[in-house]
């Protein structure tokens, strides 16, 4: 079973998803993220790899949160069929482990473009261990603030 909506409200999760989206990637090594979306629009992902594998990261973005910044990483793969939930208020970002690599993910809310923001895949705030050196970024995620820059912005 994929999702059941039941056993995640009976676990006090969300269950309201109002896009599926899909990601392919063709080269190993490739980085997404760290992406979220601030309040009011911070959203919920219900990550999954349906074809080859990933190593997904969440990030505490949470203000108030006693594990602020701090992150964990998760092997995802077609075989093991395993998936992430990921609350709203943390930032997300996933490695391809393998080529030709395809993810699936459940998201509650729409994308909100003045909302929608990220944070850099290798800022010292975070010390992720990714596991291979990126082959591929976009741009944009190759230039997201650091969190300091984030608090000197946000404090103007």
């Amino acid at each position: 079973r994929l999702f059941c909506e039941k056993e995640m409200a009976d676990c006090g999760l969300a269950t309201r998803f109002v896009q599926h989206s899909r990601a392919h990637s063709v080269k190993k090594g490739t980085l997404r993220g760290l992406h979220f979306q601030e309040d009011p629009y911070a959203e919920v992902k219900l990550v999954s790899c349906v074809r080859g594998a990933i190593f997904d990261v969440v990030v505490d973005m949470r203000a108030n949160s006693p594990t602020r910044y701090k992150w964990l990483g998760f092997e995802l793969t077609a075989a093991n069929m395993r998936q992430i939930y990921i609350p709203a208020g943390f930032a997300h970002g996933l490695q391809t482990l393998t080529d030709d690599t395809e993810v699936s993910y459940l998201i509650s809310q729409f994308y909100t473009p003045h909302s929608a923001t990220g944070v850099r895949f290798n800022d010292p705030a975070f010390s992720i261990n990714w596991p291979l050196m990126p082959t591929a970024m976009s741009e944009r995620d190759r230039t997201w603030p650091l969190v300091k820059q984030r608090a000197a912005i946000e404090a103007l």
